[in-house]
Order: C-alpha cells, then sequence, then structure tokens
C-alpha cells in the first residue's frame, strides 16, 4: 500500500553491497549491532568513507552520522591528531617479539588518564577485557557464579554472558546456570541475590551508569555490598568511559572498583580496549606473585603501537580540548531539538529521547505508548532519507550546530509522518518493509 508521503529514497549500490557482505560473512556485518536487519528493508547504507561526523555510502549519499562505530569514534572520523599519532608509529612497526617501550608508555598516560585504578592490560576488544575481569575474579575469591545487571544489554560475546540471551545456541547450559542477574538500581534485590548464593558469587558486573543517572547512593551502596559480600565489583566502562568524564563514571561518581574495563571511545575507531584495577588483583595474571598463575590476557596484536598510540592521543584530546564537556553541549543541544520538535508534531509522547546528553538513545513508542520496531521502521526511513544515520543520537565532537540544526529539521519531517501513523492506527503504509529487529533474538 502507497501514500503519499513514500519517498523515493533508494540505495542501490548499498543493496548490492549487502548482498555480497551476506555471501561471505555470517550477518552480513562483524558486529550484530551493524546488521542490515536493524534498517528498514533495502535502506542499509553501505559506508565508502567519513570524515568529521559525516559518512558517504557506496551510493554517493552523504549522511550526518550518529553513534559513530557503535560509539567507538567520539573525535569524528580521521581526527588528525589521532591520524597523526598512528602514521608516527607506522613508520617504525608495528609488532615486535618483546614489548614495545610505548607500550609502557601508553600504561602510564592510561593510568594518569584513570587515576583510580593502580595497572592495565591492553586488549583489542572489550568482550575480551570483560572475560578477563570474570576470570580474575573467579581466581581471586574461589567462587564460581557471575552477577551481571540484568538492565544493561551487553557484556561480552563468550559463554557465561550470551549463554544469558536469546541467541544462546551452542552454549551448554551448565555454563550459563553460572551466571546470574540482579537488576539496576535495586540494592535490596542485589542484597537478596548474594544471600541466596552466600558465598559463590565471585563478582558484581554492570555498567556503572547508562540511560539514567545512577539513584542517589547506589554505586557505593554497591561497592558495600560486595565488600561484605567478599565479592570483586567490575565496571564495564565501555561506554561510559570518556563519555561520562576522562576518568569513565568512577571519576565522576567517585566510586572505586576492583576492577573497570574501556574501550570503544578510547581508541576513536582503532582497535584497543583496556582492563584495569587493583594492583593485587591484576597481579594475579602478572609474574611477580606467589599464587596460581591467572591466563589473564595474552594477545598477539593487543599491544600494537600504532592503536596504542591512537589511544594515547585520545587521551590527550580529550583533556586539552575539553571534549566531555562539548560532548555534553552538543548532546544537549540535540535532545532540546528533538523534544521540541517531537511535541510541535505532537508524538512528543511517543518520539522520545533519553540518556546523558553525551549518549543519548531515543525510543519509538506506539498508540498505546509501548515500544514499537515497526514506528522505529518508520522514523528510520524518514531520517535516512533526510541524510541523518542515527540508530542512537550519540554525538561525536565533530559535529557542528549546523548539523545538529538539521537533524533536529529531518527529525521534525519524520515526526509529521509519525503523527500521520499515529493517526491511522497503523506504521505499515509508511514502512516500505518489514520491521527493523532486536539484535538479540532466537530466530533469524
Amino acid at each position: 500500500m502507497a501514500t503519499e508521503d513514500t519517498e523515493e529514497f533508494r540505495l542501490p549500490r548499498s543493496r548490492q553491497a549487502n548482498e555480497r557482505l551476506h555471501a561471505l560473512v555470517p550477518g552480513g556485518a562483524h558486529t550484530y549491532a551493524k546488521g542490515d536487519d536493524q534498517y528498514p528493508e533495502n535502506l542499509a547504507p553501505v559506508i565508502s568513507h567519513g570524515r568529521g561526523a559525516h559518512v558517504w555510502d557506496v551510493d554517493g549519499n552523504r549522511y550526518v552520522e550518529y553513534g559513530s562505530g557503535l560509539r567507538s569514534v567520539s573525535l569524528g572520523h580521521a581526527h588528525p591528531h589521532v591520524i597523526e599519532a598512528v602514521r608516527r608509529e607506522l613508520d617504525r612497526g608495528s609488532n615486535f617479539v618483546r614489548p614495545s617501550i610505548v607500550e609502557a608508555e601508553a600504561a602510564e598516560r592510561f593510568l594518569a588518564t584513570v587515576p583510580t585504578a593502580e595497572m592495565v592490560k591492553f586488549a583489542k576488544n572489550g568482550s575480551d577485557a570483560t572475560t578477563a575481569a570474570v576470570r580474575l575474579a573467579r581466581a581471586a575469591t574461589g567462587r564460581p557464579r557471575v552477577a551481571i545487571c540484568a538492565d544493561h544489554p551487553f557484556f561480552s560475546v563468550d559463554d557465561w554472558f550470551i549463554g544469558t540471551t536469546p541467541m544462546s545456541a551452542g552454549i551448554p547450559a551448565a555454563t550459563t546456570d553460572l551466571t546470574v542477574s540482579f537488576p539496576y538500581g535495586d540494592l535490596a534485590a542485589t542484597q537478596e541475590l548474594l544471600t541466596r548464593y552466600q558465598g559463590e558469587v565471585a563478582c558484581l558486573i554492570l555498567e556503572p551508569a547508562t540511560h539514567t543517572e545512577p539513584p542517589p547512593g547506589y554505586l557505593a551502596g554497591l561497592r558495600e555490598l560486595a565488600d561484605r559480600h567478599g565479592c570483586v565489583l567490575v565496571f564495564d566502562e565501555m561506554i561510559t568511559g570518556f563519555r561520562w568524564s576522562e576518568a569513565g563514571a568512577q571519576g565522576l561518581y567517585g566510586v572505586v572498583p576492583d576492577l573497570s574495563t574501556f574501550g570503544k571511545a578510547l581508541g576513536n575507531g582503532f582497535a584497543v580496549s583496556a582492563l584495569a584495577g587493583r594492583r593485587e588483583l591484576m597481579e594475579r595474571g602478572g609474574l611477580r606473585h606467589s599464587g596460581d598463575r591467572v591466563f589473564l590476557l595474552s594477545t598477539t596484536h593487543g599491544a600494537e603501537t600504532h592503536s596504542l598510540a591512537a589511544a594515547m592521543a585520545v587521551q590527550t584530546t580529550y583533556v586539552e580540548e575539553g571534549v566531555t564537556a562539548r560532548l555534553h553541549a552538543l548532546g544537549e543541544r540535540l535532545a532540546a531539538g528533538v523534544r521540541d520538535a517531537a511535541a510541535s508534531m505532537g508524538v512528543g509522547d511517543h518520539v522520545v529521547v533519553r540518556g546523558r546528553a553525551s549518549n543519548l538513545v531515543f525510543a519509538t513508542l506506539d498508540e498505546n505508548r509501548q515500544p514499537s520496531q515497526r514506528y522505529r521502521t518508520l522514523f528510520l526511513r524518514r531520517l535516512l532519507a533526510g541524510g541523518v544515520l542515527a540508530p542512537s543520537f550519540v554525538v561525536s565532537s565533530a559535529l557542528s550546530d549546523a548539523d545538529v540544526d538539521h537533524t533536529v529539521d529531518v527529525v521534525a519531517q519524520a515526526c509529521a509522518v509519525y503523527r500521520k501513523a499515529l493517526d491511522a492506527g497503523d506504521p505499515t503504509p509508511w514502512m516500505a518493509g518489514r520491521p527493523v529487529k532486536p539484535v538479540f533474538r532466537r530466530l533469524a
């Protein structure tokens, strides 16, 4: 069924490229969150290149981009300071049979930026770092169970977490049974969990903050619970690192975890992550202790010099240019504009912006104000047709005020169509295909 609002926006070359990808790469992408099932049918751009806050697809379309690299490119694509630092190291070799001096320099820089940690070990992705934290906690406590925050969507590709999701195929129940969960913001429920599994829980692992601020005293309360029950407190700072403060959420809220993991913004798109924490724990993965050895992290490419150089350049840029403050200012401008646009079109209760200004997401709600993938499809189609690539509204510091203003204008146009769909009680005529799908689902 067609309507007068069906746009003529087409992506023929991207569609062909997606077919090539699916023929060669399971899922058509190397990260499920980048899959074409996350976008309206036949409207999943395949990227040619990016510069600053803009990307171009293989069809030649330019977009203002949000959530760049799944939040990893917070300074904008091809940031000159980062690229310069990387190029310097590439001419000197990137990987050797012994540690490079860059590894010491990068560790010193990281620990100066995140002074709540005493040691750090670098890796390539967040999953390896969080799994290393879990292994270390189990070794240090001698306990088998891992307690994850049930309200946080992702911790690792490894079995201890993925077994708890709808995509648990191939993971033994015996592994999944060792992972238990607690709700965010509810100390009483966490206390009950730790009491139920008294002496069995090795660690509590959570994102210290997400789309909502932690309730007053919550993180400090978790710290006290972990101490009282003898378990390790792990903060997953993959998202909050740098976006909340240069030292992460732990630096902003003043609660020190035993272990924390960083990634995403750390390399501005280059592959680098970090496990950091108390010396007493971290040393168990080293050579200067008398206990059983822990196979903590051992990666051939974990300390590539150019990625560590990128991380140092990112940290320097954040501090010298006040990047975190700029991310917050841009996010506040965007959130205000989107909320005003949605309200002016009569959908303020249906297109909802949430989260800290530096990490905005949006919800698309149906006639009953329930989350709707169908309305999300309609909304994303309109954004794409207007030159806005926005699976979220997570900003980069490369955005200009003009980029934000353009985004708000496109959102207003999308909201006008959204209103028509709500009035009709059915977004189908404006979806032009199947709805976008959640990442975690049992069947393809």
